[in-house]
């Protein structure tokens, strides 16, 4: 089983090589959730298909130019990291910069939130 560490490297990684949707498919859970940064009021997505699915729309929108992650901050089943996405967005340029929780249950990632000045 994947530790929580080795999970954590893994989609630092993944992420600095923009491989978005394979750190989807290798690491989380079939039931994973994900609370939308944009209408966190609302019910999280749930299943790794809906995930997926998500981010492909995502990445179809945009183009991204760069990507920068910073070393995990780790706690007991939960680990947390900075991203800043160089990207553009319907026309836009923007640098978007998060804070991103990821859970972690049976060397999965079972929830990811993200916290972002929208």
């Amino acid at each position: 089983m994947k530790t929580i560490t080795t999970i954590a490297e893994r989609l630092v990684t993944l992420l600095k090589e923009q491989q978005f949707v394979t750190a989807y498919e290798e690491l989380y859970s079939e039931n994973a959730t994900s609370i939308d940064p944009m209408h966190p009021q609302a019910p999280p997505n749930e299943g790794l298909a809906v995930l997926i699915e998500r981010e492909k729309a995502f990445l179809r929108r945009v183009i991204m130019h760069s990507v920068e992650v910073s070393a995990p901050i780790y706690g007991d089943t939960h680990f947390a990291i900075s991203l800043l996405l160089d990207l553009t967005i319907e026309g836009l340029d923007k640098k978007v910069k998060e804070l991103c929780v990821y859970g972690v249950r049976d060397g999965k990632i079972v929830s990811q939130q993200f916290f972002m000045n929208v």
